[in-house]
């Protein structure tokens, strides 16, 4: 079985200016309302929302799609058990994953500071 990884970062003030210029780029485009939902508490969790982005841009890379934007409202990234990080696909990153031969994805965040990363584990089934 082939292994396939992607990564990406993402500055934590980048999404701050997102929230406060909701004009520029809704993040209700980026992120489903079940994602956001995770991100809001006594405070919103802004880093939190830079490291969902992060992921979704590291899953999109293992799909080493050729043509179209990232599917944003078709990844998402959840809860798992014990508070880990849980890629679901629906729609067109299902499609995507199926032509890449993708039969499972793990995913890990980190923030620190300025910056988010994430980085995605993709398990490709043999041809």
């Amino acid at each position: 079985m082939d292994v396939r990884i992607g990564v990406d970062i993402v500055p934590v003030q980048r999404i701050q200016a997102m929230i406060e210029n909701t004009t520029a780029f809704p993040l209700d485009r980026m992120l489903s309302a079940t994602e956001l939902g995770l991100c809001r508490g006594v405070e919103f969790d802004v880093a939190g929302v830079a490291g969902r982005i992060a992921a979704k841009e590291a899953v999109f890379k293992l799909f080493r799609a050729t043509r179209g934007a990232l599917p944003w409202p078709t990844i998402e990234i959840l809860k798992g058990a014990g508070g880990w990080p849980e890629v679901e696909l629906s729609g067109r990153a299902a499609a995507l994953a199926e032509q890449a031969r993708i039969e499972q994805i793990s995913v890990s965040i980190t923030h620190d500071g300025p910056y988010a990363v994430a980085v995605a584990v993709a398990h490709i089934a043999s041809a």
